[in-house]
């Protein structure tokens, strides 16, 4: 038997046959296999994007950045119909992609300007401007005309991702993620200057109306708007907001009192005191129970100017005589202060500015922070018409305040491209 040193030796027999394994033996040649039947192999076994179920397509189109989201609906009916679902939005807003982006809306008569702002530390702290100038194909897409003067005094409201704009007596929705614009039904009543605010998926809207006090709610998954209810008072130039399940209706002027029913717009002077109590309170309608809540006026009295939600809170701007003061209202019906108001750090802005009509801002919530934009005016000529001389505060300011920390910022100016702007924010 032999050795276990002998079996284990590689003998020069073993390395000649591990040498002619390794290298082809010429008078054998290998033959490959043609690469067209290769090819078709491949085919058989080979999976398209297209091909891929429903929530693995939605997988891999939430993930793709911002600036692409456009040209997505393009690619295939499929395509379109995913984006439009809420589990893409579900998706986008698990992997972060869904920012806070304050909107800021111009219409003239002839086109739609949008600027965008983002509040995050990685993005461009610039607005972003683009346009909308109907061609004559949109005009029958729009199916108005192009007529943008019926959006006189729009209100902007969010829901999702899609922005309605509502005007005297029409309405559209613009798509953030596409860009695109689609006529939407408008409200039964005409309405100028009037309260809106998204509530649970639906539009509310309320005052602005000199022959009704109706509340109008619209369904967008219907298409359709229907009375609601009747508001307690009947306002004019009024501001919407929710929180928590409640419509605020705040601020604005009486229409209609002794004599002066169904006049436009009431002056202050024709009836000092019903103005003054309407300027300074709010409605509350509670959706749900389809009731109205006890009214309340902001404490001090004074004019709103600007208002909005905002961390479950509403905060109102309001200008007295000689002087601006800044409220936060405990909105969360759970909390045990519901309804409690205090009083916070006004905005910085020149001490002893009336605001008027010649300037005015929009209040805009933005997640935890209060942005306030300047969309009228410039206070530089305010101040000038009162005999002060003080500068660098011209058209589109905008201020932002900190809801936890309690202090003010200045953000970058709005474009000058934007005038008479309405403002909103949405997760996009």
């Amino acid at each position: 038997m032999p050795s276990s040193s002998t079996s284990d030796s590689c003998s020069s027999r073993h390395f000649s046959w591990l040498m002619k394994s390794c290298f082809p033996n010429p008078q054998h040649p290998h033959h490959p296999s043609p690469l067209s039947a290769i090819v078709v192999a491949a085919d058989e076994t080979t999976t398209t994007i297209s091909s891929l179920p429903d929530d693995l397509l939605l997988e891999c189109l939430s993930r793709v950045p911002h600036s692409a989201l456009p040209s997505l609906p393009s690619v295939c009916r499929r395509w379109a119909h995913l984006l439009n679902s809420p589990a893409f939005q579900l998706l986008r807003l698990r992997h972060h992609n869904l920012l806070q982006t304050l909107f800021s809306i111009s219409i003239s008569n002839s086109a739609l300007f949008a600027a965008t702002l983002r509040f995050t530390h990685d993005s461009d702290p610039f607005w972003k401007v683009s346009s909308f100038v109907p061609s004559e194909e949109n005009d029958v897409v729009l199916g108005c005309s192009s007529d943008f003067s019926l959006f006189a005094h729009f209100r902007l409201v969010s829901i999702g991702r899609k922005i309605y704009i509502i005007g005297r007596t029409a309405m559209l929705r613009c798509d953030t993620w596409t860009g695109t614009l689609v006529p939407k039904a408008g409200t039964i009543f005409l309405r100028k200057k009037f309260a809106a605010a998204a509530v649970a998926g639906k539009i509310l809207v309320a005052g602005g109306c000199s022959r009704s006090s109706v509340v109008e709610e619209y369904d967008p998954d219907e298409n359709v708007w229907r009375v609601l209810s009747q508001a307690p008072r009947r306002r004019y130039g009024c501001i919407g907001a929710s929180v928590d399940g409640v419509f605020y209706v705040i601020g604005g002027l009486k229409i209609g009192q002794s004599g002066n029913e169904g006049s436009a717009c009431p002056s202050r002077a024709a009836c000092p005191e019903a103005a003054h109590v309407y300027a300074s309170s709010m409605d509350l309608f509670d959706v749900a129970s389809r009731g109205w809540l006890r009214s309340r006026a902001v404490p001090g009295g004074g004019c709103v100017v600007a208002a909005c939600a905002a961390d479950g809170s509403v905060y109102i701007l309001a200008s007295h005589a000689v002087e601006l003061s800044f409220w936060k209202f405990n909105a969360s019906r759970k909390s045990s202060n519901f309804g409690e108001w205090r009083r916070i750090k006004s905005p910085p802005l020149p001490a002893q500015v009336r605001l008027d009509s010649t300037v005015r801002f929009s209040c805009v919530g933005v997640g935890d922070k209060v942005v306030l934009v300047q969309v009228v005016g410039c206070i530089d000529d305010l101040l000038r018409r009162s005999g002060r001389m003080e500068r660098g505060m011209k058209e589109g300011l905008v201020l932002v305040y900190d809801c936890g920390g309690g202090e003010w910022s200045r953000a970058a100016d709005m474009p000058q491209v934007i005038r008479r702007a309405a403002c909103l924010c949405v997760e996009c």
